[in-house]
């Protein structure tokens, strides 16, 4: 799996920590949260998008209540890795987040939601839940990826 890493993005984090990850689509953002030794990734929520200073605000208040010191956030390439429109509001919205004042990772989500859709159908999960745990999910998926790439 590619990832767009920032050089300084590790260096920038304090010794362990909680990180977060998003799974950041047109009508929702998916969260998930991992622990502070960097082992595992969790779904959290699925928040419902408004205006982005609504969006914002929810992100701060959630990250602020679990200690949150770096973002990762899902990055939506096309399969031969070149950019795309969805890729482009991705990368705006990443930029939006500075006033959060967090280091921010960009990482690679291709195959992402398809691999948790696969996983939630194997586990027999019905539709309509499926519907609603699909976006923390992924971005748990996309956030274990991470973790267990900066720590090998």
């Amino acid at each position: 799996m590619i990832t767009t890493l920032a050089p300084d993005f590790a260096a920038a984090l304090p010794n362990g920590g909680r990180l977060a990850g998003l799974d950041v689509g047109t009508k929702t953002i998916g969260v998930a949260f991992c622990d502070v030794n960097w082992s595992f990734a969790t779904p959290d929520k699925t928040i419902i998008r408004t205006k982005f200073a609504a969006d914002l605000a929810t992100l701060k208040s959630l990250f602020a209540a679990q200690s949150i010191v770096g973002l990762i956030v899902g990055l939506p390439l096309n399969m031969d890795g070149s950019d795309s429109p969805r890729t482009q509001s991705t990368r705006a919205f990443a930029r939006n987040l500075a006033p959060l004042g967090l280091p921010l990772l960009l990482w690679d989500e291709r195959w992402s939601t398809a691999a948790v859709e696969r996983a939630m159908i194997a586990a027999d999960v019905s539709r309509a839940k499926r519907a609603t745990r699909i976006d923390s999910a992924a971005a748990a998926f996309i956030l274990q990826g991470a973790i267990d790439a900066m720590t090998r």
